[in-house]
């Protein structure tokens, strides 16, 4: 609780003369009130019991005085609150998705997207209620109970001790309640995250869950989740179900002691007509907070809770920092593996993997699915970083490199494709938003994207939809590699960035690279022979080894694992003369 308060003061305290003014209107209003049940008492005893009827139009102004001032001050704190509450939640929740952009791979590896969502939207928003509306309610209810009591107490010290003789129990429960509720909260969240990234996953993949008619597979599932998500919610409504009842009773049970405690004492003299009356409006004042501590502990239980889930993001630290003191430099591209070897969390990836390249040569990685050839390229871009030994860019380690100057460097195009929800240039332009045209056309071209965008109706201006939504999985895959040659890195990455195009537009695109200026060292995974016999180096991987490399020929000669791959693909004869 401690540590959810003092996270949202080092937000609100940046705002906090305004959200001070509205705490104090708050506390203002509470003071005003008490006007109403002093005026309504006065009314009974000096007017109607004593006769002074002049008094009535005295009294009638305050009530009707303390009224207006009531609504207008709390339309001004009421705006107040609501105002902090949104700049504030608008901070908090951008400063969560800076730090989404600044985690590293292992972070999204380990944390679905619905999950992220539900931090980044229900939870910043059980914030927003709580600074506009709980901590109002709690200022309000806490003040006007005290300022009631003390009323009470300079009317008759007797009656109010005997009035109070419940509020131990009362608070004893509520606190009780509260205790019971934050363990019920977290479990509410918790499906609400399940439930959110459930149906975020089946919307993305709403297309093979068509394609294989599983649609009642995937109601059957949301059904599961859901009701798990009801019967959450159920449990925490069970535990306000338990004790509310036994609060609003023993908040009830007051005023029936008001009534016979007071009636006696004005039976036998000890009290006036008119104190009971003052009395039995502060009593209210009194009673109301009681009855509500219930549902305000639950609100601040239902706030620390979804702090707790955004605590888990926001002390999350990346795995991948610059070292201190990082260094820049102009970036040609030779790069080096020294005896390398990557864990991801027991499994061992890549094993003692090692290999240079100088800056424009072209290697190729080949190997079954599963090899570790993506891993291996992730280290050159310190997506993840070694377990063992090093990679060297222009014999520098990568740790030593600033991270961002060495990813401005390198380019590359996934083997999962993703395109955003924009149009066909600000795709390929993503990179180098300011590009102009021409380059946009030429890095099309170069990819064997060119033709098919012009036959769109609106060529280059063409909206796509989410990932590539309307376009053929090798367009999409041209579409990135257009992407990743904006940029014009030091070092490019196609990880199996043809496997989607036919034999002849795949010998047209790579045709296109080996034409166009070869400045870039360029590493390519490919499947294919016909895609990687042209390449300086080619690696032969198998369960996260390089077992082979060479260029083509060095390769044939050996008669190992490339060697078979080539014949099973190209139908050579056993001993590869004819191939070669």
């Amino acid at each position: 609780m401690k540590e959810a308060l003092a996270f949202v003061w080092s937000y609100t305290k940046k705002h906090g003369l305004a959200y001070g003014m509205a705490i104090f209107l708050t506390i203002v209003v509470a003071g005003i009130a008490m006007i109403n049940p002093y005026a309504t008492g006065m009314i009974v005893g000096e007017v109607i019991q004593n006769g002074h009827r002049e008094k009535l139009a005295l009294y009638l102004a305050m009530i009707v005085g303390a009224a207006l001032a009531i609504a207008i001050i709390r339309y001004i704190y009421l705006y107040l609150y609501e105002d902090v509450s949104q700049k504030v939640v608008n901070e908090i929740r951008g400063g969560l998705y800076r730090k989404f952009q600044k985690m590293d791979f292992r972070f999204f590896d380990q944390n679905r997207v619905g999950d992220l969502m539900s931090r980044l939207t229900g939870d910043t928003d059980a914030i927003r209620i709580f600074l506009s509306a709980v901590v109002y309610q709690l200022v309000y209810y806490l003040f006007i109970f005290c300022f009631a009591l003390v009323m009470m107490f300079t009317i008759n010290v007797k009656f109010t001790l005997i009035l109070l003789i419940l509020t131990p129990f009362i608070v004893f429960f509520g606190f009780r309640q509260a205790w019971n509720s934050r363990r019920a909260f977290h479990d509410v969240r918790d499906e609400y995250s399940a439930l959110n990234s459930m149906v975020t996953e089946n919307v993305s993949g709403n297309r093979v869950v068509k394609a294989f008619a599983k649609e009642w597979y995937e109601i059957q599932k949301f059904d599961v989740r859901n009701e798990a998500y009801r019967d959450a919610n159920l449990r925490q409504a069970g535990i306000a179900a338990k004790y509310i009842p036994i609060l609003d009773t023993l908040a009830v049970s007051m005023s029936l002691i008001m009534l016979f405690a007071g009636g006696l004492m004005c039976f036998n003299g000890s009290m006036g007509i008119q104190d009971l009356v003052m009395i039995n409006g502060y009593l209210w004042m009194v009673n109301n907070p009681l009855r509500m501590i219930g549902w305000l502990l639950n609100d601040v239980m239902r706030f620390v809770a979804s702090y707790d889930k955004l605590r888990q993001v926001i002390y999350a630290q990346p795995a991948i920092e610059n070292l201190e003191g990082p260094v820049n430099f102009e970036i040609k591209g030779a790069v080096e593996f020294r005896n390398v070897s990557f864990r991801y969390d027991k499994e061992m990836i890549l094993k003692n993997v090692s290999f240079k390249a100088k800056p424009g040569d072209t290697v190729a990685i080949i190997g079954a699915t599963g090899a570790g050839k993506t891993t291996l390229v992730n280290l050159i871009t310190r997506f993840y970083d070694t377990a063992r030994g090093m990679v060297l860019v222009d014999r520098v380690n990568v740790r030593n490199i600033d991270k961002a100057h060495l990813r401005k460097h390198i380019a590359v195009a996934m083997q999962d494709v993703f395109l955003f929800s924009d149009t066909i240039e600000g795709n390929i332009a993503y990179g180098k938003p300011n590009a102009p045209m021409e380059e946009v056309e030429e890095a099309a071209r170069i990819a064997g994207a060119k033709e098919f965008i012009e036959k769109f109706p609106d060529g280059y201006d063409t909206i796509i939809g989410e990932r590539g939504v309307g376009l053929s999985g090798g367009q999409r895959q041209r579409l990135a590699l257009a992407r990743a040659l904006m940029v014009q890195p030091s070092i490019l990455i196609l990880d199996d960035t043809t496997s989607a195009l036919d034999m002849e537009t795949e010998f047209e695109v790579f045709s296109n690279l080996r034409k166009k200026e070869q400045t870039q060292t360029t590493f390519i995974i490919a499947h294919r022979i016909s895609s990687v016999k042209d390449a300086d180096l080619i690696l032969v991987m198998d369960k996260g080894e390089v077992v082979e490399q060479g260029t083509h020929q060095e390769l044939l000669e050996m008669k190992g694992q490339y060697y078979d791959i080539f014949c099973q693909q190209m139908g050579a004869v056993q001993d590869g003369r004819e191939a070669v």
